[in-house]
């Protein structure tokens, strides 16, 4: 498993392992149900069963049957098997590319792509599209998800970096570790957001209403810090430049929601009072910048507004 599942009610162990601590709240709850929902990305619970019985899962270092009921302080541990390779296959999926090299390829993702399978989705993502386009990616994040270095969310369109050789992957990996990667956003939020600049340091955790959600806490959790600047105000809504220090998942959705202005179009985050954009929220990665992983040249690209976003300011802007 990739970064997203870092926390210590989900901390990835290395690539393919996936730990959790039971707390409190979850005791007597079937292993099965608690695997599902924990897990990042969408998985039905027949699927949890079969990695159940095939033994993938284990309590305390102990197989368990599906309606094992949890106590507090087990330790959950996935082992996720790999996925049939015949799943994962090269598709013509047309590419708007950035910039493209030996070491690196820089892609504009459009909103509703899921970067690399999973669960739910597949075939029709990212790394699909790349495999048939690039021929040679890195494999240090295994078959599943070759090249990838970073993501972002499937609704969140923009900018993304991946590897074609393993020295280029522990490059960029190793300059995201040290937050040294320019990623600048641009997102519409609800509200008139009062200050001209400022920054979110909130640290973020897993939600422990729902363990699929994220929200900012003060337990199992991370640093994360976003900065942002005003660019317009609408009134009842305001046009953000936004710039990560850190790279939490959801990070700038939980930030935003966190000091009352959620992403106009969040599904999760957010609730909509009056104000629409169809296919997600309203977050584009509009720029990103890191330094060659051979030439060790610093690059930076940016990436236009996608319509729908553009279709929004404009509605706002006519009122």
């Amino acid at each position: 498993m990739d970064a997203r599942n870092e926390g210590a009610e989900g901390e990835a162990v290395d690539n393919d392992i996936v730990v959790w601590t039971v707390q409190e709240e979850y005791a007597r709850e079937r292993i099965d149900k608690y695997v599902t929902e924990a897990w990042e990305e969408e998985i039905s619970r027949s699927q949890v069963q079969q990695w159940i019985e095939a033994g993938h899962v284990t309590v305390n270092g102990r197989t368990v049957k599906a309606n094992y009921k949890l106590s507090t302080g087990d330790s959950i541990s996935v082992t996720v098997p790999e996925p049939e390779t015949s799943e994962l296959t090269p598709e013509n999926i047309p590419l708007n590319i950035a910039y493209e090299d030996a070491d690196v390829i820089v892609v504009n993702k459009p909103r509703g792509m899921v970067v690399h399978p999973a669960a739910g989705h597949p075939s029709g993502t990212l790394v699909n599209a790349l495999m048939y386009h690039c021929k040679d990616l890195s494999g240090i994040n295994g078959e599943i998800r070759p090249g990838i270095v970073h993501r972002i969310d499937k609704d969140t369109s923009g900018l993304i970096m991946a590897a074609k050789n393993d020295a280029s992957h522990n490059s960029l990996a190793a300059q995201l570790k040290a937050h040294s990667v320019t990623r600048r956003y641009l997102a519409v939020v609800q509200g008139n957001v009062a200050h001209d600049q400022g920054t979110v340091d909130a640290p973020i955790g897993r939600d422990p209403h729902d363990r699929k959600l994220y929200t900012v806490t003060e337990k199992n959790s991370k640093t994360a810090i976003t900065h942002f600047t005003v660019l317009e105000r609408f009134g009842d809504c305001t046009l953000l430049q936004l710039q990560l220090e850190t790279g939490r998942t959801h990070q700038i959705r939980v930030h935003m929601k966190f000091i009352g202005h959620p992403l106009v179009g969040d599904p999760v985050y957010g609730r909509s009072k009056g104000i629409f954009m169809e296919g997600g929220q309203a977050l584009h990665a509009a720029i990103l910048g890191f330094v060659h992983p051979s030439t060790e040249e610093y690059l930076e690209f940016s990436a236009p507004l996608p319509e729908d976003m553009e279709e929004l300011l404009a509605r706002l802007r006519s009122r």
